[in-house]
Formats: C-alpha cells, sequence, structure tokens
C-alpha cells in the first residue's frame, strides 16, 4: 500500500497531532543528531527523506525499483530504510564481493516483525542467526532430508506425486474446464515435501491441504513485504499496514495444524516402542520429523531442540519446498504458451528421448538438454526468489567502502539476470542461450555470479537438488501429456512477496496429448 493511502487511512485528529509530534522530533535527530561519521567512505546514495529515508523509493514491487535506482546511481549503492542502513548490490561483480569474499562477514539475516511470528522468534533454518545452532540445523537437512542418499531413498515419492499430479489434470482435461495451474503445482509440491518430512500428504479438498496453502501462501507475501514497523519504530506500534494481524492469524494456523500433527506422531512412536519396533534396520524409512523428535528426545543431542523449532522447520519445508518449485513451473508453462516454437521443439525432444509409451522420469533430465535450457532461462527471467537478504555481523569494508555492522544487504538477483553485460537480449525468453556459446556453462549452484537462483556461500539454498528435479520432471510431463489453451494473451506481470509470483494467476485448459494413465 502506497505511504499516501496508509496515512491518510489513520489521519484523524489524534494521529495527526501525534505524528507531528514525532515528525518533529525525528527531524531535529536528523538535521542535527544523527550526522554520519566522519571519515568513512561511503557508499553513493540518492537524496533521502526525514524520517522516511528512501523507503518511498521501493514502492510498488521493490526488486524493481531498486533494479532502477541502479541505473542511476550505479550497481552498488547506499539506502536508509527509516533508521536502518542497507546495500544494494545489483550486478554479479558487487554480488561476489559480499557472497565470496566478505560471505562470512555477511552470512546473518535481519530479524523482521514478520519473521519474528512466523518461525518462532527466528528459530528456523531459513531466518536463524549464522552460528553453531545454525550449523547444526544445516548438517542434519543435508543429511537427513535434502542429501543424495535421501533424495534417492524418496524418488519413488515424487515419482508417485507426478502420476498423481497427471491423472489429476488428465481429469480436468476430459471435463473440458481451465484451472488455475499455479494452485495444482503448489499441491503437489506441497505432497512431495509433507511426505517426505511427515509421511502424509494432502488431498486438494480436505481442511489440512486448505491450511497449507494459506499458511504458504501468506508466509511468503508477508516475508517478502516491506513493513514500515521494521524500519521505523513508531509504525510498529501503530501497525498502519495491519500486518501484525494477518502474522497472528497465519501462526495461529499453522501451530493448531502442527499441533495435531505433532500429537499424532507422538502417539505413533509410542506404540511403535511398545511394539518393540524401534526404528533398527529393516524397518520403515523415518520421515525428518522422526528424525527432528529424536533430537528433540535426546538429552545428550549437541543442541536441544524445542517443539517451536520443530514447527519453524517443518515451515521451512513448506514454504521453500512448495512455494518457489510451483511458481517457477506456473512461470515456465506460461512462457511457453507464449513462444509455440520453443513449447513445439520442448515436445519433440521429449518425444525422441522418453517416446509415448512412458511417462518421463528424472532419470531422463541429463539427455533433456533444451528441456534443462528452458528451465534455466525461466529461473533467469523470473527467479523465485528476487532478492537475496543478508546482514553484517561486524564493521568490514567491501570494495573500499566502509560498511558499519547490522547493515541489511540486498542482492538484486532479477536485476542481475536481466544485466545486459552478461546477456544479449536481456528481456528476451531464448533458452538457446544456454545451448549456445559461453552461457552453456552456466551452473545454478552460485559458482556463476551472473545468475544466483539459490544464493551462494554458507547461505545458500540447501534445497536446491530437490528443486531442480521436481521443476525438471514436473515441467517436462506437463507438456509430454497436454497441449495447453488459454483464453486471450498472458498477463506476464509479477506480483509481490518474498517468491515472486505472478500478478494474475495462470488458468489453462488442458488437451490430453497422452494418455497419462496408459504410460508405465
Amino acid at each position: 500500500m502506497a505511504m499516501e493511502v496508509v496515512l491518510a487511512e489513520f489521519a484523524n485528529s489524534y494521529i495527526t497531532i501525534s505524528l507531528i509530534s514525532l515528525l518533529s522530533i525525528f527531524l531535529i535527530r536528523h538535521f542535527f543528531l544523527s550526522n554520519p561519521p566522519t571519515g568513512l567512505q561511503l557508499l553513493p546514495s540518492p537524496s533521502s527523506l526525514p524520517i522516511l529515508g528512501h523507503l518511498h523509493l521501493l514502492t510498488p514491487i521493490p526488486h524493481q525499483a531498486l533494479y532502477k535506482l541502479s541505473l542511476r546511481h550505479g550497481p552498488l549503492l547506499h539506502l536508509r530504510l527509516g533508521t536502518v542502513p542497507c546495500v544494494v548490490a545489483c550486478s554479479a561483480d558487487t554480488a561476489r564481493l559480499f557472497l565470496k569474499d566478505h560471505d562470512a562477514t555477511f552470512s546473518s539475516r535481519a530479524e523482521s516483525a514478520a519473521v519474528k511470528y512466523l518461525t518462532f522468534n527466528a528459530s528456523s533454518f531459513a531466518f536463524a542467526p549464522y552460528g553453531p545452532y545454525w550449523r547444526f540445523i544445516k548438517k542434519i537437512f543435508m543429511t537427513d532430508l535434502l542429501g543424495n542418499r535421501a533424495l534417492e531413498q524418496h524418488k519413488h515419492v515424487r515419482r508417485e506425486e507426478l502420476h498423481r499430479l497427471m491423472k489429476n489434470i488428465s481429469s480436468i482435461a476430459e471435463q473440458g474446464r481451465a484451472f488455475q495451474v499455479g494452485r495444482e503445482l503448489m499441491m503437489h509440491a506441497n505432497n512431495i515435501v509433507s511426505t517426505m518430512a511427515l509421511s502424509m500428504r494432502f488431498s486438494g479438498s480436505d481442511k489440512d491441504a486448505k491450511m497449507v496453502r494459506y499458511v504458504v501462501e501468506e508466509a511468503a507475501e508477508l516475508v517478502g513485504r516491506f513493513n514500515l514497523g521494521d524500519y521505523i519504530a513508531i509504525f510498529d506500534k501503530l501497525d498502519l499496514q495491519g500486518f501484525k494481524k494477518r502474522f497472528e492469524a497465519t501462526r495461529k494456523t499453522f501451530d493448531e495444524m502442527m499441533e495435531r500433527i505433532l500429537k499424532k506422531k507422538q502417539e505413533e512412536r509410542r506404540t511403535m516402542k511398545e511394539m518393540g519396533l524401534g526404528g533398527g534396520e529393516g524397518e520403515r524409512l523415518k520421515d525428518f520429523l522422526d528424525i527432528l523428535l529424536d533430537i528433540y528426545e535426546d538429552k545428550g543431542a549437541e543442541i536441544r531442540l524445542t517443539m517451536d523449532n520443530i514447527k519453524a522447520f517443518i515451515l521451512d519445508i513448506f514454504v521453500g519446498g512448495s512455494d518457489s518449485s510451483g511458481i517457477t513451473i506456473e512461470w515456465a508453462l506460461a512462457e511457453l504458451i507464449t513462444h509455440p516454437n520453443v513449447l513445439h521443439k520442448a515436445v519433440a525432444e521429449i518425444d525422441t528421448v522418453v517416446g509415448k509409451s512412458r511417462l518421463v522420469d528424472e532419470s531422463d533430465i541429463s539427455n533433456l538438454p533444451y528441456l534443462q535450457a528452458i528451465v534455466k532461462e525461466t529461473i533467469r527471467l523470473h527467479p523465485a526468489g528476487p532478492l537475496i537478504p543478508r546482514m553484517s555481523t561486524e564493521d568490514c569494508t567491501v570494495g573500499g567502502y566502509d560498511i558499519p555492522a547490522e547493515t541489511r544487504l540486498f542482492i538484486n538477483v532479477w536485476a542481475i539476470n536481466r544485466n545486459p553485460n552478461y546477456w544479449k537480449d536481456p528481456l528476451k525468453f531464448y533458452p538457446e542461450r544456454f545451448i549456445e556459446g559461453e552461457q552453456q556453462a552456466t551452473d545454478l549452484r552460485g559458482q556463476y555470479f551472473h545468475m544466483l537462483p539459490f544464493g551462494s556461500g554458507r547461505r545458500s539454498c540447501p534445497g536446491a537438488s530437490l528443486a531442480l528435479l521436481v521443476v525438471h520432471s514436473t515441467l517436462a510431463a506437463m507438456i509430454q501429456c497436454f497441449d495447453w489453451k488459454v483464453n486471450g494473451p498472458i498477463d506476464m506481470a509479477e506480483g509481490q512477496g518474498l517468491t515472486l509470483r505472478r500478478a494474475q494467476p495462470l488458468v489453462c485448459t488442458p488437451v490430453c496429448r497422452l494418455n497419462p494413465s496408459s504410460l508405465a
């Protein structure tokens, strides 16, 4: 919501007088008490306003606004958001400075009101401060949920869910109706991660499925919104944007769902112990919640976990594992429908490599270079996480500029992906760029700083392998089995939030190309 609208809504006499009084205090502090330290080499910065600093420059969509600022002020700039100092990096070279050369200094993340509410006081893996607790949790994630061994053990889960998704879409095609693609994709990804993490899946219409969908959508949006209260203390008290009510409602919904899941899981574990089924060799594969509860119950564990920690980790898995994958596939399908020549080439490649008697498999991905190029090009133009947020833990000098401790850093991945210095015709959807010339060697795991969909360094996304498996196999199956019809041109505008949602959901009518039920 624009600042003018927010203030207008609350412009009664009491608040107006209060704001005028506060404005006077802040103006005095700004002009007389807040001069920057002398002798420091400071980053270039646009003109700012009292109190707001540069907050007014970030509407309506922050990553786009920051990109426009970088075109005028350079790829590395300083912003003051309220009272909070920030640095923005909008080029591969400046991103490298922070994520490689000074990675240790910028390995923490700021605690916003949304993070505090939704991640149980920043106890989640995604937002916990860098330190022993975070390193311990990362080791668990990488070993027991997202490592190669764990991914291989759960391959059958992804396969079963892919067949189920194709059958669901086939049923929709038989009815000749249109549907919201993103919603179906989110439930598909939700069921993959929930089966791996909780040994349970959600049907599209049950109560918990609706709760998960609501929590994932709200959490992804709220954590990514610029909340005035995070940057100007008085607005945290007033909550002019109404975020706190949404924070509380989202957390309450998720907490109630997790309490039911935890109660059921603990009852199952007690029953198994009474039956002498303690998880030895040859018994059922433990899910991630089992592993977390084992640590919770282990009095000698390196780090003692609380139930709130466990809830926060599960929320991480739902948001990180389902929201971003579904969004990427939805953008990819929208681009393919908009570029039928690219879609035709992709389908021809799948028909040649896979044939028409079986459903595409994860093992086929390495033999589908054009499909891989489509996914890369989609991620380049529509990165699920357009901004990488970090925070400095100590004073440092980066690129010759002095940056104090507790400065927030935003790596603008969206801007880097559109930089004509790295990409020819950067706004064009052209998958061939990853097959021809120097871009074909581009890796997505943080080694090439001109493309950072999963970040880089210590806090790079640990779920990259799972995400890429789900995105490639699901997109391939959707275009192998179906043609896609839309009513008119597709709106490619971007929405708001932590992840790069579409402003308008993609609504399509599927038409069967191959019958999924007849495919092996």
